[in-house]
């Protein structure tokens, strides 16, 4: 029987969970206090990912760097290979909120796209 402990991050309350692999490869999560918790707990021993939040260099715009982020989860092995890519790629303003600024990052699906608007 395997036991891993995680703090959840679905909501702001922040529980600690127990999650454990039962010998019948059955997974039991303890101190969630909602479902979401539970789902959570399980994915993250199964299958970590990570929504990225970053910068990437901005030309002609009132600040040097866009903040971006990805609209989906990133498998956790590809994260510094993303954030990688990220750092330098460069865009020119004007952009506008939801722009997409990576389409689909190391074919995960997922797009890279800018937090904010600039004019």
């Amino acid at each position: 029987m395997n036991i891993v402990e995680k703090k959840c991050k679905v909501c702001p309350i922040g529980c600690d969970l127990r999650i454990t692999k039962n010998d019948d490869s059955q997974f039991s999560v303890e101190g969630n206090r909602c479902n979401r918790g539970k789902e959570y707990g399980i994915n993250e021993v199964l299958e970590p990912s990570r929504i990225l939040t970053s910068r990437v260099l901005l030309n002609n715009g009132p600040m040097g760097r866009l903040p971006v982020k990805t609209n989906g989860v990133i498998p956790e092995n590809l994260v510094d290979e993303c954030m990688e890519i990220i750092k330098v790629t460069e865009v020119s303003a004007p952009i506008e909120k939801g722009e997409i600024i990576i389409k689909n990052i190391l074919g995960t699906g997922v797009d890279v796209v800018a937090a904010r608007r600039i004019n």
